[in-house]
C-alpha cells in the first residue's frame, strides 16, 4: 500500500483546524506541517495534531520550501487567498482552497486561467454540496425525477459571524463582502443544481443589527447580515437566496427547495430531513427520510461536507483525475455575489455580463 498523502495546513484558523480533524480521521492521509503567523492558532493546531508530529511555520513560504507535503490546504484569511495561491501553484502540488476562492472577480479570473492548466488537482472548499440531504436533493433534482427544473430556494437563518484573529472579517475590503465570503456557498448550489449560466441578478439587503456597537481602530463594521437575492440562468431556472445572521432562534439553520414541473425536493439542516413529493400525488402527502452518510466518521461543523469533500479529493489525486469542484465553480460563485452586492448598493437588476 502507498504511503498516506501528506497535508499542509495554510492558516490554522477555525477551518485550517476543522480540516484538520477531518484528516486525522482519514487513515489516507496525514496533516504533517501547519502554518500561521498566529502563534495561538499554531498552538491550537499542535494540540488538534493529537500527538501526531507536526512541523509548524510562522511563515507559508517556509513552509512551502521544506517540501513536506503532497497537498496543500489554503484556509488563510480570505484577502490573502491570491498571493498564496501564486506561491502555492508555483509548487505544481495539489491544493484545496477554502472559499471564497479569492476577493475579487479580477483574482478570481486571474486564479481560474491560471488553474486550467495547472498539473496538481486544483479544488475550491465548495463544501455545501456534500452536505448529506443536500448532496441527495441535488441527485434526485438531477435524475430526472423532478422535471424540468424551474425554481431553486435556499435559506439560511442562523447566528452573526465568529470573531477571526485580528478581527479580520469584520471588513468588506477583507472579505470581500457578505455575499461573497458567506455566500458562495449558496450560489455556487444554485448554479450547480440549475446547470446553467447566471445571467441577471438582483437583491436588497443592509447591516440591521450586527456589529453595530463594535469599534476596530475607530471605525464601524460595514458587513451585510441579512439579504434577498433573485439570481436568473440562461436556461430559464431562477433561484433565490434567503439569508437572515440574526436568527439564532431557528430550528433549521439551512433550508434547500428544489422545485420542477413533475414535483419538489426539500433538504434541511441540522436535522437531516429530506422531503420529496410528485404533482400528481399532491393528496398523498409527501415522503420523509433523514439522510445520513455511513462513510462520516468526523460531522465537524458542516456535517460531515469536509469529510466527504476529502475523501473525494484524496481520490483524484490517487487517481490523477481533475478535481469535482474546480477553480471555474469557484471563480462563477464569486461573480454572483459580487453582482448581489452592486445590485444592493445601485438598487438595480445586475447583468452578469458586466463582471464578464
Amino acid at each position: 500500500m502507498s504511503e498516506p498523502l501528506r497535508y499542509g495546513l495554510i492558516g490554522t484558523g477555525m477551518m485550517g483546524l476543522e480540516h484538520q480533524r477531518n484528516l486525522n480521521a482519514i487513515s489516507d492521509a496525514v496533516v504533517v506541517a501547519a502554518a500561521d503567523p498566529s502563534a495561538e492558532s499554531l498552538q491550537w493546531s499542535q494540540f488538534t495534531a493529537e500527538g501526531r508530529d507536526l512541523a509548524t511555520f510562522e511563515d507559508y513560504r517556509d513552509l512551502l520550501r521544506a517540501d513536506l507535503c503532497d497537498v496543500y490546504v489554503i484556509s488563510s484569511p480570505n484577502f490573502t487567498h491570491r498571493a498564496v495561491l501564486d506561491d502555492v501553484m508555483a509548487t505544481g502540488r495539489a491544493i484545496l482552497v477554502e472559499k471564497p476562492l479569492c476577493t475579487t472577480v479580477a483574482d478570481a479570473a486571474a486564479i481560474r486561467d491560471a488553474a486550467a492548466d495547472y498539473p496538481g488537482v486544483f479544488w475550491v472548499g465548495l463544501e455545501y454540496r456534500y452536505m448529506p440531504p443536500v448532496h441527495r436533493a441535488i441527485e434526485i433534482a438531477q435524475s430526472g425525477e423532478l422535471g424540468t427544473l424551474a425554481m431553486v430556494a435556499i435559506r439560511e437563518h442562523r447566528h452573526p459571524f465568529l470573531m477571526k484573529v485580528d478581527n479580520w472579517n469584520r471588513f468588506n475590503e477583507n472579505t470581500g463582502g457578505t455575499l461573497v465570503e458567506k455566500c458562495c456557498h449558496f450560489f455556487d448550489l444554485m448554479r450547480h443544481i440549475a446547470q446553467g449560466t447566471p445571467v441577471a441578478v438582483t437583491a436588497m439587503g443592509a447591516q440591521s443589527v450586527n456589529h453595530l456597537d463594535e469599534l476596530y481602530d475607530g471605525r464601524v463594521p460595514d458587513i451585510l447580515d441579512n439579504a434577498f437575492v433573485v439570481v436568473e440562468f440562461d436556461n430559464g431556472v431562477r433561484a433565490s437566496l434567503d439569508l437572515c445572521m440574526f436568527a439564532e432562534g431557528t430550528a433549521h439553520n439551512e433550508e434547500l427547495s428544489i422545485v420542477g414541473d413533475r414535483g419538489k425536493v426539500e433538504a434541511f439542516l441540522p436535522s437531516g430531513l429530506l422531503r420529496r413529493g410528485q404533482r400528481s400525488g399532491w393528496t398523498a402527502g409527501v415522503e420523509e427520510s433523514i439522510v445520513t452518510d455511513d462513510r462520516v466518521l468526523v460531522e465537524g461543523f458542516h456535517h460531515g461536507a469536509s469529510f466527504l469533500e476529502h475523501l473525494d479529493l484524496i481520490a483524484a489525486v490517487r487517481a490523477g483525475t481533475p478535481a469535482l469542484v474546480t477553480a471555474d465553480d469557484g471563480f462563477w460563485s464569486v461573480v454572483m455575489g459580487a453582482a448581489a452586492h452592486r445590485a444592493i448598493d445601485e438598487r438595480r437588476v445586475v447583468l452578469v455580463e458586466e463582471f464578464l
